[in-house]
């Protein structure tokens, strides 16, 4: 990319970041109350997207081969185990992952 190529890019990422911090408070005044639908998306999408990330992220592990999915399965009791602890998603999320680095670099060697 030349230098201007990439000014462009992060002036429009900027913009584009800004409008989707900005927008919905342009869209949603505090003064009138906030539509059902938008309130029920905020409360139903957080669930979404974690059920949607778990799929993500096991739909290649095989059971049958390897390490047999348990760096998986540990990763995945160390996040329930950090949520029901702590409940702070990001702990949760950022203690599985190292979890299962860990044990797939370091302790289970392929």
């Amino acid at each position: 990319m030349t230098l201007t190529q990439q000014i462009i890019t992060i002036a429009l990422c900027a913009l584009g970041t800004m409008a989707t911090r900005f927008l919905p408070f342009l869209l949603f005044s505090s003064r009138k109350p906030t539509p059902g639908y938008i309130q029920y998306l905020g409360k139903a999408l957080p669930a979404a997207i974690f059920g949607m990330l778990v799929v993500y992220c096991l739909k290649n592990v095989d059971i049958l081969s390897g390490s047999h999915g348990l760096p998986e399965a540990a990763a995945i009791l160390v996040v329930i185990g950090l949520h029901l602890w702590k409940r702070q998603m990001l702990l949760s999320i950022a203690g599985g992952t190292i979890c299962y680095m860990l044990l797939v670099q370091r302790i289970l060697i392929n």
